[in-house]
């Protein structure tokens, strides 16, 4: 068997695991929001195609999909799309359907990526069905997330009645307390900055799919993905994080200790009432009961993760791209912390994470080599130092901030050193040259084919609601 066959097969073995991995999962958090009175993240999809779709990326999925698509067939996805939405919208209002709490919009983004599945399975054959195919599963996997990430966010709240607020406050102080510093700035330059940071920390999902599609703009034309790009991290970082949510559940300072004053509801439940003007006093901490719906997603911040993603993606990107990137990170950290969503050790347990993601799915990429290996094992080591330490030292570190808070920023600066000693500087090399490319007519269509090539695929690096919505944050 060549290497070029035992390579195919070696993928094909591996994403059908990741596939049969993926059903799993998703069976999983089905069956466990079921035993909780709710809908599972399969079924709010399916109810997606008729019902009116609850908040998500759904156009956001159609448009990654359409990278493999050319401008006519852009056009008439689009159109199909619309359509649907246009027919079903009157359909809705006559039948008197419940459209309270959803989008208007997004049934007929779902039924054309599904449409477009079909199409690549009985009328595309080779790397033409492959290459739709992979568009459809990008979009649908977007779309999927959210669906995932809902569902994980309830079960937190659900299965995680005791939060540790109360230790990550503490540790908190080890930095001064920003979080209480920004809040009370945010409400001295209110309503300026409240509506800029909410505008940026609301769309962060509009930036991340305006930096991918930047990444897979080549797509139609090179016939092929780039071997890595922002979504396989934004879907990695959302896959892996709720998961941590679990092991340290954390609701936020706005919750446990602030007045609830502004709609985030919940001040029965807090500790008290301090934040943000008063310092919270340095004590014995411990678990504290909190109520069952708030979502325990704090630690880490995934905010902060995928803003940390999106500013590493546009570093090799224009310079608006790459000031855009910028300003997103900076804006979002200072929203984290200015409506009080997050502790600022939870920023740094964010940094940490994405970047260990990052060089990991890049090593994966490139190859597993020792710089790689030795990066992504001590972005882990950080990580789980980071967490032990808010859970079991809060307490020293509260009391020892001159020490504790440098020695903080010094773990989440040497894997950010590691991460930028690590990753190649230069741009990727181009592939070799591919085979000619033949325009193929199917019907009305008119798909470039080409023959799959045994370069490798060029590394292109070119690059949600507040308060209680089920949200990462």
């Amino acid at each position: 068997m060549s290497s070029w066959s035992a390579g195919r097969r070696r993928r094909v073995l591996l994403w059908g695991a990741a596939g049969v991995v993926t059903l799993g999962f998703l069976i999983a958090l089905e069956i466990a929001a079921r035993r909780y009175g709710e809908p599972g993240p399969i079924t709010n999809q399916v109810k997606g195609l008729v019902l009116a779709p609850k908040p998500g990326p759904l156009y956001g999925g159609l448009g990654l999909m359409m990278v493999v698509l050319t401008w006519r067939q852009r056009f008439i996805a689009a159109g199909a799309a619309l359509g649907i939405d246009a027919v079903l919208l009157p359909v809705r209002w006559a039948v008197g359907a419940d459209m309270s709490g959803g989008h208007v919009f997004g049934t007929g983004a779902l039924w054309v990526m599904l449409g477009t599945a079909v199409i690549a399975v009985t009328r595309r054959t080779g790397p033409d069905r492959v290459l739709l195919l992979k568009g459809v599963g990008l979009g649908l996997l977007l779309v999927a997330a959210r669906k995932v990430g809902d569902t994980w966010l309830f079960i937190t709240a659900k299965t995680r009645p005791t939060v540790l607020d109360q230790y990550v406050a503490t540790a908190d102080h080890a930095l001064g307390n920003p979080s209480w510093l920004a809040g009370r700035i945010v409400e001295a330059t209110d309503p300026y900055s409240s509506h800029l940071l909410q505008l940026v920390y609301g769309q962060l999902a509009v930036a991340a799919v305006v930096v991918a599609f930047y990444q897979l703009r080549n797509v139609t034309v090179e016939r092929r993905f780039p071997s890595h790009h922002l979504v396989r991290t934004f879907l990695v970082i959302g896959l892996l994080g709720p998961a941590f949510y679990m092991i340290f559940p954390v609701v936020g300072p706005v919750f446990a200790y602030g007045p609830g004053a502004s709609g985030t509801g919940g001040v029965e439940w807090a500790a008290a009432d301090l934040w943000p003007h008063t310092p919270l006093p340095v004590t014995l901490p411990h678990p504290m009961t909190y109520d069952g719906i708030t979502p325990r997603n704090c630690m880490p911040s995934l905010h902060t993760a995928w803003a940390v993603a999106i500013f590493v993606h546009t570093r090799r990107a224009p310079r608006a791209l790459r000031y855009a990137g910028t300003f997103w990170l900076v804006v979002t950290l200072a929203a984290t912390l200015g409506f009080g969503y997050h502790y600022g050790v939870d920023l740094i347990a964010g940094v940490v994470f994405a970047l260990t993601i990052e060089a990991a799915l890049r090593s994966l990429d490139r190859g597993w080599d020792r710089p790689g290996i030795l990066l992504v094992a001590y972005g882990t080591a950080v990580f789980t130092a980071l967490l032990v330490s808010y859970r079991y030292l809060p307490s020293e570190m509260a009391e020892r901030p001159q020490v504790s808070g440098p020695l903080l920023i010094l773990a989440m600066s040497s894997v950010i050193y590691g991460y930028v000693r690590t990753t190649p500087r230069s741009g990727p090399h181009l592939p070799a040259p591919r085979t000619p490319v033949t325009e193929t007519a199917r019907g009305d269509d008119v798909m470039t084919a080409a023959h799959e090539d045994t370069a490798p695929a060029p590394a292109e690096d070119t690059a949600p609601a507040p308060a209680r919505s089920p949200e990462p944050r």
